[in-house]
């Protein structure tokens, strides 16, 4: 099955940063558990589609709703229509967690005044603050279930 096509775009020119998403897989797993790089490429390009095929049915949804801009309900929709019903009360406790950060946070995003940047070491610090965040949301009854010794991947 080929990839699917993006707008205006190269299957080149659409990816996410592989060492953020290297770190992300890494800090996932156990100590104990490695990852062949190779699928940490697959990985990658799983994520990419997942992402190409959540955008794509909440512009659906957007459209079905005669709306011209897609909204958080949009995508919540999306992922029920698409059969991922059961991650919406997490993706959805995650974005009120990140309004909430957006709003209280003295830089207040990208649209706040006054023209403050973070420096690349406060990014690096905000996104190990919100990496752990996330193991934390994971390791606290909200995760996908553990596999077992012999489902997990290892280096080979």
């Amino acid at each position: 099955m080929e990839p699917m096509d993006i707008v205006g775009k190269s299957k080149e020119d659409v990816s996410l940063p592989k060492a953020t998403m290297f770190k992300i897989i890494k800090e996932m797993l156990p100590p104990d558990v490695r990852v062949a790089r190779d699928a940490q490429d697959l990985l990658v390009e799983c994520c990419v589609e997942f992402i190409n095929l959540i955008s794509s049915e909440s512009n659906e949804v957007c459209s079905r709703e005669e709306k011209r801009t897609i909204a958080p309900e949009h995508v919540l929709k999306a992922l029920e229509v698409l059969g991922f019903g059961e991650y919406i009360e997490e993706v959805y406790a995650a974005y009120e967690q990140h309004k909430l950060e957006t709003l209280d946070s003295p830089k207040g995003g990208k649209w706040s005044g006054g023209g403050v940047e973070m420096t690349e070491e406060e990014a690096l610090a905000e996104q190990q603050r919100m990496f752990a965040e996330a193991r934390a949301r994971m390791n606290n009854g909200v995760s996908l279930p553990k596999q077992s010794d012999s489902e997990r991947s290892v280096d080979g």
